[in-house]
Formats: structure tokens, sequence, C-alpha cells
């Protein structure tokens, strides 16, 4: 596969790579670094897979993996003690190896670094750059909704940048919602004299109430590890108005989940409401636009898939 090959891989199913040509020279270095950082503060939910995906077609293209599992920032961010936070670190670390992750990928905790002179330092001198409104507008989509902010969501940012330096971080992705930190990365870190890494943004899901974002915080989510009666049960109570495929969280799913992995999607029916049907993305966007394919007739193909596809993890995670 040559570099352009390579980079039409890579841009499916994300919203933007800044900067491509700088992607041709990461993708011809010897062992380029691929970073991405999860705060430990929940269920592994379908908007982390996105993200876990992409990991894993770079990895197939011979970059090497680290995954932050970010303590530090979760602790910042209001999502418990440390104590707590370690548990659910371990339990995100099972959910992403699930997910199917090379035996090589490193999972990196925050806490193992973040307090070292050479990092601290440079979280020193971001601050000294960076404004107070923009260390608090690159947290927009990151931190809980708070009318009364904590210093913590400013030092927030300047970590997740220094971050990237100390993983020596090549690519740097994540869902949309971290765009305004990644750039302020791309700003700052080559005042300090660090090499920018590109930037890799993936779609963020709706959650299955039709909310903007799926989020464990909101319980509008299905877990990697959900049982097939859970899985089942919370499609079934899915938004997912008729005719509509904008925003759509069931249509996101195919979207995202089925047809990168296989050409149609089965809907299975009764005879007297029509059959079976097997619909490509195009077929199922046109149908379901048209009306011709009932809501509960959607969640049921979406469900069974689901079941089917995150078999494995519930099977992985019940051995270990």
């Amino acid at each position: 596969m040559n570099t352009e090959e390579k980079i039409k891989l890579i841009k499916e199913g994300t919203v933007e790579v800044i900067e491509e040509e700088e992607l041709k020279e990461k993708l011809n270095k010897e062992n380029p670094i691929a970073y991405t950082g999860y705060e430990p503060s929940g269920k592994i939910h379908l908007g982390h897979a996105i993200t876990i995906m992409k990991l894993k077609q770079l990895q197939s293209l011979g970059f090497k993996i680290k995954i932050l599992l970010a303590d530090f920032h979760a602790y910042l961010n209001g999502k418990g003690s440390l104590e707590e936070i370690s548990k659910t670190a371990e339990y995100n670390k099972k959910c992403f190896q699930a997910l199917g992750l090379a035996e090589d990928t490193e999972f990196i905790l925050g806490s193992e670094f973040e307090t070292k002179e050479d990092y601290t330092n440079i979280v020193y001198k971001l601050a000294t750059l960076t404004t107070l409104k923009r260390a608090r507008r690159s947290m927009d989509m990151v931190s809980r909704d708070d009318d009364n902010p904590k210093v913590a969501s400013t030092i927030y940012p300047l970590m997740q940048t220094a971050d990237m330096v100390a993983l020596n971080t090549d690519i740097a992705l994540g869902g949309l919602e971290q765009r305004k930190i990644q750039m302020l990365a791309r700003e700052e870190l080559p005042k300090l004299g660090f090499e920018a890494p590109v930037c890799i943004h993936t779609p963020l899901l709706h959650g299955l109430d039709g909310d903007a974002k799926m989020s464990s915080s909101k319980g509008n989510f299905i877990a990697v590890d959900d049982s097939e009666k859970d899985i089942k049960n919370k499609i079934n109570k899915s938004y997912c108005p008729k005719g509509e495929v904008k925003d759509n969280p069931m249509i996101e799913i195919a979207e995202h989940f089925v047809y990168p992995y296989q050409e149609k999607l089965l809907i299975e029916r009764p005879e007297k409401f029509g059959g079976n049907l097997e619909l490509t993305k195009e077929e199922l966007i046109k149908v379901y636009s048209e009306g011709n394919l009932h809501p509960m007739d959607l969640k049921n193909g979406i469900s069974n898939y689901m079941i089917e596809l995150l078999r494995p993890v519930r099977e992985y995670m019940e051995k270990n």
C-alpha cells in the first residue's frame, strides 16, 4: 500500500486530518507513534469505540499505539477520587483490549509521568503562553457544565498538550470534542521548540436519547460490554424519528459500525410487513428517509447486528 492509499484509508470515517501533508511525513517515519487519551470515568461505549477502530487501523499501518489512561485529567474534571479513578482505569483498559487492539499497545497512566520535572516545566511554560479565556474555551466540549468553574479546568488543556510531548506523539487522535485542545497544542508547542502532532478527529455519536453526544455520565450510551438484553432494551427505547436520517442515532450506528465491516444490513420483518430486507448504506438512507422503513424494524436490525458485533467483547470480559 502506497502513501496515498494509506492516507485515504486513514481519512475514512474521520471529520478531519490536520494537516494531510504532515501526515505524509509521519507515514514515512520509522515506528511513528499515534496516541489518544481517555478519562477513566465510567463505561466504555460506542463513542469510545469509534476512536479504538481508528487506532486499530493505524496499528495495521505500522503505528505504535499509546493509550493514555488519564487519571489525573479525570480527577481535575471532577470524575471521582484518585482511588476510584484507578479502579475504573483498569476496567477501561480491559475494555480496550477486548475491542481487539494488538498486544503491543502501550497503556500508560497519566500519574506515572505527569508529576515529573520535565513535564511540569512544559505545563508552566504553556501557562505563560495561554490566556485564561483560551484555556476555558478549549474545555467547552470536554468538561462538565459548571456555572462556577474550578482552576482545574484551565490546567487540564495545558496538561493534555504536555502529554503529547511526553509521549513522543506523531499523531494525536481524538473525538471532535478534543479539537480546541488539540488546536491549542498545534499552536503553542512549536513556540516551545516542539513539533506539533498531526491531529485526527473522529465524529461524535449522538446519544441514544438524541442528545448531541453519547456520554457515560448521561446514561445515553451502549457500553461495549453490555449484555444482549441491555443492548436490545436500550435500542428499543432510543430516539429514532420516522423518516429522519440526520442526527438519528440508529442511522449513525449503521454508518459507523455496520457498513465499515459489511456491505448490507439485514432487517428481519414478518412477511405481512414486507418480509426481510438487506440494505446497503445508500439503500438504507433512501428507504428510511422516504418513510418506507418503520423505526422499530430499523432498531431490530441494528440491535441484532450490535449484539453479534460486541459478542467477542462480552466473552473477553467474562474470561478476564
